[in-house]
């Protein structure tokens, strides 16, 4: 492996390509977080640590800044399960690798602090759209945006999302999903409601952070209901914006709709404030699209068994934990279910010929 190091105007990043036998099989940019201020060998020292202890360590290792100290050295060996050789580069051919990761860490820099330029200008963009104090803001942390978005196919398995917007761009570690329980199928402004109670409980009872701005795709209907849920945990105060889809659902034809009561707004297509609207709206669709995926597969599956007679939970499980699954249950012979507890002769031979 090659690591490079790159310290630029405060930003640290770490380059590290993988060479395998003699070919370059690609690098990643790695941007570590608290490193601001502390010097590259150390910053080095702890990516290395950090790095092969969730991932498979090579023999060999260049550098493009000297690790001093044994310590490191018998560190890395107790982490990786061998010793790894921290080699200077000598060979032409070393060197450009070392080279090129260098310079592969200084474009990942440039790109990102353009990426920083840009989602800091879509911000104060829509902080301006909303007439938003920087104080306010700014208070408590960056300013923090949670959408949500409702999927379902015809009101079959509903999974509702919520994606977070903070700082720099999306922070997946604070997406969360909700399985929407005992609403109409098909009814959107319940399952909206009930998402929205489920997430902001939390805040309500003072054990999360409130964000900034809520985002609601949907029109007037999904929004009211989101303000109620809101109201009845007493944070009413929270900035809402519906998020209502233009005609023909084309995008850049959105409406925006406010929960103050201001008149419904729709922004132009190159407005800063909308391209970020519309990527954490995106967002919120996909992470909900791909939830409800997966729950009406898991559902469809399970209920597969639950179709044949004398099939209950406690079969089910049983059957599961001896198979791995639906696909190894199928794959079964008589003789074989049949050995599981509790699955007599008789309903082996129900589920082989239910599940062919």
């Amino acid at each position: 492996d090659i690591a490079a190091v790159v310290v630029l105007e405060g930003m640290v990043c770490v380059n590290l390509a993988m060479v395998r036998g003699g070919r370059h099989l690609g690098d990643r940019a790695h941007f570590p977080s608290n490193a601001t201020g502390s010097q590259a060998a150390e910053v080095l020292s702890a990516f290395l640590c950090q790095h092969y202890s969730s991932h498979p360590a090579p023999t060999r290792l260049y550098l493009n800044h000297p690790l001093v100290g044994e310590d490191l050295v018998t560190l890395l060996a107790e982490i990786t399960g061998h010793n790894l050789r921290l080699a200077t580069a000598r060979r032409t051919m070393h060197k450009s690798w070392v080279s090129m990761a260098e310079q592969n860490a200084l474009i990942a820099i440039q790109a990102r602090r353009s990426l920083l330029s840009r989602q800091a200008g879509r911000v104060d963009a829509l902080r301006d759209l909303l007439a938003w104090p920087e104080a306010e803001a700014e208070e408590g942390g960056e300013f923090r945006i949670e959408c949500f978005d409702i999927s379902h196919l015809q009101g079959e398995s509903t999974v509702g999302s919520c994606v977070v917007f903070q700082g720099d761009g999306m922070r997946k570690s604070d997406y969360r999903r909700f399985n929407v329980k005992d609403v109409v199928a098909g009814d959107d402004y319940a399952a909206i409601r009930q998402v929205v109670q489920r997430r902001y409980e939390k805040v309500a009872a003072g054990e999360s952070v409130a964000p900034s701005l809520i985002l609601i795709d949907g029109g007037k209907g999904q929004l009211a209901v989101a303000v109620e849920a809101l109201e009845e945990l007493g944070l009413g105060h929270l900035q809402v914006v519906g998020v209502a889809k233009g005609e023909a659902r084309k995008p850049g034809m959105e409406t925006l709709i406010f929960s103050d009561g201001r008149e419904p707004v729709q922004l132009r297509t190159d407005h800063p404030a909308l391209h970020l609207i519309q990527e954490v709206r995106d967002e919120a669709h996909r992470f909900a699209v791909s939830g409800h995926r997966a729950q009406r597969s898991k559902t469809r599956r399970t209920s597969r068994l639950d179709e044949i007679a004398g099939i209950g939970p406690q079969r089910r499980k049983a059957l599961i934990a001896h198979f791995g699954g639906l696909q190894g249950i199928a794959a079964a012979e008589v003789e074989q279910l049949s050995e599981v507890s509790g699955i007599s002769r008789e309903l082996a031979e129900r589920i082989y010929q239910a599940l062919r």
